[in-house]
């Protein structure tokens, strides 16, 4: 098997990548006898993730070397390394990004009867190629002084007249836009979903821009009533200690629409083994160890998401937001429609 130095030695853009993260943190922690190592890349952007690869570390003394990076410039470097690339496992956040690392021949299969129990069958890979350990739900945010529950009930609310100028957006080739686009579409076809996509953008008070964070800050600050976000997004503020996070909060409510009867849209977050990893045992044992109890209730705690594993059950706080029916369809869809997704996006002239 070939060692993590040899892999740097022929791609050497990345001997400068990983040494500065070996660099990083007290010096006592770099001189712990380890078990062994593991190179992740990761297009996951939360701090809390540390407390898993910390978890990981101390469960089997196998050391964690992490590379951060945007989801398609982690795609286009591993794509540039070929077979010389050093990755053991690829993270990353939403279905359809998982879906275009695996498009572009990244991932290998695996056989584990551990992640074959525990992760279920619609938050997977059918190839086992990756697969998904978190849950988040996207939903829309509302103005609890301004807008009734019921007002927002369905996706399709945010098309509808009573909407004009009050809806905040992110960008349309955002991935979880993508996605729940793609889901859509599956459910509605391309010309349903294309005349809800022109209605949201009639509805638009500004164009598109920042992340569900900014939508959500945006209803606080008056500037729209609705918006599409993340359930975690909205979470982080409910926790935040800072005073003005917290009054966005407490003037923001959560909906979970329901999509034609089959409940809210899901995606995860997941990952793989890398199609040329040489670390591949402790790669199946990292992504083993992301379905245990232990780092199903990090996912939770930690970053506010819903665990994958149906036996584990979240905090407190994400439980109070747990008491919605998910729809069902297969998280593969979303990446398979992707193109669709973007096309759809594009004639409606959302931006």
């Amino acid at each position: 098997m070939r060692q993590f130095g040899k892999a740097l030695s022929t791609a050497s853009a990345l001997v400068l990548s990983f040494a500065v993260l070996a660099g990083c943190g007290p010096r006592k922690e770099a001189e712990v006898p380890t078990k062994g190592e593991l190179n992740l890349y990761t297009a996951r952007h939360y701090d809390a993730d540390l407390e898993l690869y910390k978890a990981f570390t101390k469960a089997t003394g196998i050391k964690v070397n992490r590379l951060e990076m945007g989801p398609d410039q982690l795609i286009e470097r591993m794509k540039a390394e070929g077979d010389a690339s050093p990755a053991d496992v690829i993270l990353t956040s939403d279905a359809g990004a998982l879906w275009r690392a695996e498009q572009a021949g990244l991932f290998q299969p695996i056989q584990s009867a551990v992640l074959n129990e525990k992760i279920p069958a619609g938050l997977r890979d059918p190839q086992n190629e990756w697969f998904g350990f978190s849950r988040r739900a996207r939903v829309i945010a509302y103005d609890k002084a301004k807008v009734k529950p019921e007002e927002v009930a369905t996706y399709e609310a945010l098309a509808e007249p009573r909407f004009k100028g009050k809806v905040c957006v992110r960008s349309s080739d955002n991935v979880y836009n993508l996605s729940l686009m793609s889901a859509l579409i599956e459910r509605w076809g391309q010309d349903k979903a294309l005349t809800w996509a022109k209605g949201v953008v009639a509805n638009m008070a500004r164009p598109p821009q920042g992340g569900d964070i900014e939508q959500i800050k945006a209803i606080g600050a008056g500037v729209c009533d609705v918006a599409l976000t993340n359930t975690y997004y909205y979470l982080r503020l409910v926790r935040s200690g800072d005073a003005g996070d917290k009054a966005t909060a407490e003037k923001v409510a959560l909906s979970f629409p329901n999509l034609d009867g089959h409940g809210t849209h899901v995606n995860i977050s997941g990952g793989g083994v890398a199609r040329y990893a040489p670390h591949k045992d402790a790669a199946v044992k990292f992504l083993e160890f992301l379905a245990t109890d232990e780092a199903q209730e990090i996912f939770a705690g930690a970053n506010n998401e819903y665990p994958a594993v149906a036996s584990v059950k979240p905090p407190a706080l994400v439980a109070q937001y747990s008491n919605f029916t998910a729809d069902p369809m297969p998280v593969t869809t979303y990446g398979a429609r992707q193109a669709e997704a973007q096309a759809v996006f594009d004639k409606a002239g959302w931006r």
